[in-house]
């Protein structure tokens, strides 16, 4: 009995002892030992609050668990803790926890030396209640939940339980291959739980994440990255992710809808994240966002670096997971030659192209974020004589996807507008762009008109990841020199005046855009349209009478037309390349005009060339003797030159081809000194050098070039002889005198003298009709030479004229002109009639004023005289005798006499009424040459449009040059 009180007193006492050891380590009652409360659990337990009783109801309460790892979890593992249940005190006002909170202390250490989640003495705490199971995912294997209430009741409750899981197997986190990316998560700064640092990254190779992702991340804290990329345009994205930063804040679960996310610090009070564009807090901040949902568009910086801020508030609810970021690049960032002032305002000039060694530049639409009202502008500057051209090779217009501001809701938000200016002038505007309603315009080229070109970005939303104008813009510089005047609203038309330099060079145009521009001002893309440029050459007659052109070369390429050379029988109308020279008529007939071809050859109506030719005198293909350098004289004070190009062949072949397609020079000749240019026809004519009516008002030339044109009746010779002829000096290259004839070959004068062989003047002989007569088509060099020129020498669509009959005279003075003198003198002669048999038909005197062939010549028996030019005052007959020896006359006079005895007249009454007559029409004549003179030039200032050709003609080039020239009726 005794041993059995003893062994119930020791059962007692240890009873006492256990109960009073395990309420100390539960704080709470007995019931507190059944639900574990305040102990290391093993991973894997199921935790749940403890029970209510009367013993706890409405007394405070006190929960700490840690997690104890067991044999055989992984060495780098963290602890997944999933609340299946919970509901512990009330969120107030979103900013405390209010009757009980739950703490979760994540350690970034061991022991005494732990850095836990907070960087603050307070850690964060979750409150309020959870519909469904959310999870915690720890950042280490040291966890620590603590639970507490000051009022413990059947409306406060938890339920958990955890499990270890190895982090390469965490894939949401580490995504695929972590072991190939260590740093996917940046590099943790040390003694820190969430700052992280990220170096060069690259697609795929860091992941900005929130604390504790994928889980609900931690209270109170305030966590900082560094992202760095390689090349510019760092851009920060969710791929799939969802977005969610005090998505869920509420007091009450039932009525706790989900919020959008937004942007702004003063709708993100409580959690958010903060970007700024650059390495610091100190760099512009790009904006606050919080929300749940799909994150919408990227966020690009403007250059290697973002720096991220997460802040997380004192308490909150168990529900928001976060986020999950990707860093890149925005691709395809060009480097812009050019100087940048300010943030994106940039002068790009030619200078700067040519520095780097580079034809083009590129700039591109804006692709990082920008705010509200931005202004992005690019000012193209070139050289004073060139034009700038900027195409689009991609474009394209997009809505408005990621405005920094929702404010503006009317038309166009963001607009890209060129200027045909310096700055920008709302008069000169190329071109507006627009979000809401404008095309893209790829590949079209937008040219201005001076060396400036300026461009505007203008945004009034913002974005956070660059233009909804999306463009990639080349721009160049072309040479736009002019050699003449250009002539308004043309791409390439220039016009040359005597009153400007009355010499100088032209060429086909330096600007090679030209050669893209096809169509009209009116319809510039028109495709079937040559492209066409015009020099149109124009004189005073009181200054010049003529405009001489030298067509120095001309280099087309080859290209393979649809018509064969052989087969192309209309160099005017042909689809060829080819150079047009004309002069316009009084009356202008269009462009209509009656063509022929004159490949380097003589010929009646005009230039069309499209044989090339150099400088050295050779074409390509066969060899050509009439290859020289080609010389067109004018008859009157109007010339077009025309270059005409295939619009099939011409970009691609001209386009940036620095190689001329023709070079010309160009003088006025013919000054006030010389007189007329053009004699009509006259039984007998003279002219003298200088005009000394035009001494008085004419400042003696340093050099002048004089070209007459004698014209003669049909079958009529000319004899023309020299009178009084004085030279400066005895040097041909200060004066000389040639006489060129159209049925001669047209690269030698038929005469050339100087001071030196002024007396070969005298020696002139007789010119046939043969000799003054134009060689016809059938029977020109051209028509009967080479193969090559027979293909080229073509017909003609209209009728041509018939050939005319001329004289040349050409005189070159390049020292004091003005004291050169000579007369020049000539007269028609009439072949004698034939009889029937073909005997020449005998003279008869007669005082028929209209018997063209009344007087025999003494010298040459087959040439006549009518009677009014028999013993009139001048020498009409070559040779000794002579129409006016004393002899003739005498025997003349007396066989007029008879006859007009017979008739019942006297000789000097008919012959005073003769000479009345002729006085009258002489002075009727000249004065109707001067009236008509005035009214011509004064057509032709008046006239535009296109004209027609007139005929035209050949002669050679003076002096012993090889050239050849080209003239055509007055």
């Amino acid at each position: 009995m005794k041993t059995c009180s003893t062994l119930l007193g020791v059962l007692s006492c240890w009873y006492i002892l256990t109960s009073k050891m395990v309420q100390s380590d539960s704080g709470t009652s007995t019931k507190g030992r059944i639900d574990h409360c305040n102990k290391t659990v093993d991973i894997y337990e199921d935790i749940t609050s403890p029970e209510v009783t009367s013993s706890n109801f409405g007394k405070p309460l006190y929960c700490s668990y840690r997690f104890r790892s067991f044999k055989g979890t992984p060495k780098d593992y963290i602890l997944r803790i999933r609340f299946k249940k919970f509901k512990f005190g009330v969120l107030v006002n979103g900013t405390y926890c209010q009757g009980g909170f739950m703490q979760i202390l994540d350690h970034a250490g061991k022991g005494n030396a732990a850095t836990i989640t907070s960087k603050k003495e307070v850690p964060g705490s979750y409150c309020g209640e959870i519909e469904q199971p959310q999870t915690f995912l720890s950042e280490t294997s040291s966890v620590r939940v603590i639970f507490q209430t000051n009022n413990f009741t059947d409306q406060t409750y938890y339920s958990f339980d955890s499990r270890a899981e190895q982090e390469t197997q965490v894939y949401l986190r580490y995504g695929q291959h972590p072991e190939l990316y260590p740093n996917r998560r940046g590099l943790l700064n040390p003694g820190s739980y969430c700052d992280r640092t990220f170096k060069e990254c690259r697609l795929q190779t860091c992941y900005v994440q929130s604390p504790a992702y994928p889980g609900v991340y931690p209270r109170n804290l305030k966590c900082n990255y560094w992202l760095n990329t390689k090349n510019p345009f760092i851009r920060l994205y969710i791929q799939n992710e969802e977005f969610n930063v005090d998505g869920q804040r509420c007091e009450n679960i039932i009525t706790c809808p989900m919020r959008p996310i937004t942007s702004g610090a003063e709708y993100c009070p409580y959690d958010y994240i903060k970007i700024y564009d650059g390495k610091n807090a100190s760099s512009p901040e790009i904006g606050t966002f919080c929300g749940m949902g799909k994150f919408p568009h990227s966020i690009v910086g403007t250059s290697e670096d973002l720096f991220v801020e997460f802040v997380t508030s004192t308490a909150g609810p168990l529900l928001n997971t976060g986020f999950h970021f990707n860093v890149g690049n925005m691709p395809g960032h060009m480097q812009t030659a050019g100087e940048k002032n300010g943030t994106c305002n940039w002068i790009l000039s030619s200078e700067h192209l040519s520095r780097d060694h580079h034809t083009e530049g590129i700039f591109m639409s804006i692709a990082h974020w920008y705010p509200p009202h931005t202004s992005c502008t690019y000012h193209l500057l070139g050289l004073p004589n060139q034009v700038v051209r900027v195409y689009f090779p991609s474009f394209r217009v997009n809505s408005i996807e990621s405005p920094v501001t929702s404010d503006w809701t009317g038309d166009c938000g963001e607009s890209l507008t060129l200027y045909d200016a310096a700055e920008p002038d709302d008069t000169k505007i190329i071109k507006t762009f627009c979000d809401t309603f404008s095309k893209p315009a790829e590949k079209h080229d937008f040219i201005s008109t001076g060396n400036s070109m300026f461009i505007r970005f203008e945004s009034k939303t913002g974005s956070y990841s660059g233009s909804s104008l999306y463009y990639w813009a080349h721009y160049d510089f072309f040479n736009n020199t002019k050699f003449g005047t250009a002539i308004p609203d043309t791409a390439c038309d220039e016009e040359f005046v005597s009153w400007k330099p009355s010499s100088g060079y032209f060429r086909s145009p330096v600007n090679t855009l030209v050669y893209k521009r096809q169509g009209t001002a009116t319809d510039p893309d028109a495709k079937s349209q040559p492209i066409i440029c015009r020099y149109k050459f124009t004189t005073d007659v009181r200054l010049f009478a003529r405009i001489v052109l030298r067509i120095e070369s001309i280099k087309f390429k080859d290209h393979n037309y649809r018509t064969p050379i052989e087969k192309d029988n209309d160099c005017w109308y042909s689809e060829r390349d080819k150079l047009l020279v004309w002069e316009p008529e009084e009356i202008d007939a269009g462009f209509g005009l009656n063509r022929t071809v004159i490949n380097q050859s003589n010929t009646h109506n005009g230039l069309c060339l499209f044989n090339n030719v150099n400088k050295t005198g050779t074409t390509t293909g066969p060899p050509d003797p009439h290859a020289a350098e080609i010389k067109f004289v004018s008859s009157g004070n109007s010339l077009n030159v025309e270059l005409n190009l295939n619009p099939q062949h011409a970009a691609l072949s001209y386009f940036k081809y620095d190689v001329p397609l023709f070079e010309a020079r160009y003088e006025f000749v013919h000054g006030p000194l010389c007189g007329p240019s053009v004699i009509q026809p006259v039984d007998q004519g003279e002219l003298v050098f200088p005009r000394f009516d035009a001494m008085g008002f004419v400042e003696p030339p340093k050099t002048l070039e004089c070209i007459w044109e004698i014209r003669v009746r049909e079958d009529r010779d000319l004899w023309l002889h020299f009178n009084q002829v004085n030279f400066v000096s005895d040097d041909c290259q200060d004066g000389r005198l040639e006489v060129y004839l159209p049925s001669r070959s047209v690269d030698y004068p038929f005469m050339s003298a100087c001071g030196h062989n002024a007396t070969a003047l005298k020696d002139l002989p007789l010119l046939t009709s043969k000799d003054v007569e134009e060689i016809s088509e059938k029977s020109s060099p051209a028509a009967g030479g080479t193969e090559s020129q027979r293909h080229n020498n073509n017909r003609s669509r209209r009728r041509r004229r018939q050939p005319q009959r001329y004289v040349h005279v050409r005189f070159v003075g390049n020292a004091y002109p003005h004291k050169a003198q000579f007369k020049i003198a000539w007269s028609e002669l009439s072949h004698l009639p034939r009889n029937p048999d073909g005997t020449p038909r005998t003279a008869r005197r007669t005082s028929d004023a209209d018997d063209e062939c009344a007087f025999l010549c003494p010298g040459d028996e087959r040439l006549c005289l009518p009677i009014r030019a028999v013993c009139n005052g001048v020498v009409n007959c070559p040779g000794v005798p002579n129409d006016e020896s004393p002899a003739t006359c005498d025997r003349w006079d007396h066989g007029s006499a008879s006859s007009t005895d017979s008739s019942g007249r006297g000789a000097p009454a008919a012959v005073a009424l003769f000479a009345a007559i002729t006085a009258a029409i002489v002075v009727f004549g000249a004065a109707l040459f001067v009236a008509s003179t005035y009214c011509r030039h004064r057509r032709q200032l008046l006239r535009s449009g296109r004209p027609a050709a007139s005929g035209r003609r050949a002669m050679a080039t003076g002096g012993r040059s090889t050239d050849r020239i080209y003239s055509t009726d007055y």
